[in-house]
């Protein structure tokens, strides 16, 4: 079991993981669907505007890409501290 100084430092990552996540999500989302769409759109990809391209298609892409790395680098970071089972630790509580 961790110490509340542990859980403290493993939040602290969590948080700054999940917040470095979110925003790179919104950069590609909102940015590049929506405020680059005009420059993105000088450039084609398979005849299809890059600007179009990330509003239909890349931002999902982006997005599960970047929950696929979260959930790799959550085990990495669940490892590091010594969690081996969520259930574990909420039934003894």
């Amino acid at each position: 079991m961790l110490d509340v100084d542990q859980r403290r430092e493993y939040w602290r990552r969590n948080v700054r993981l999940m917040s470095v996540l979110l925003v790179i999500w919104a950069l590609v989302s909102f940015g590049a669907g929506i405020l680059f769409v005009d420059v993105l759109n000088n450039v084609s990809i398979f005849g299809i505007p890059l600007g179009f391209w990330f509003a239909q298609q890349g931002s999902i892409i982006v997005f599960v890409l970047l929950i696929a790395f979260y959930v790799w680098r959550m085990d990495k970071l669940d490892a590091e501290f010594g969690i081996t089972e969520y259930e574990q630790e909420v039934h003894h509580q």
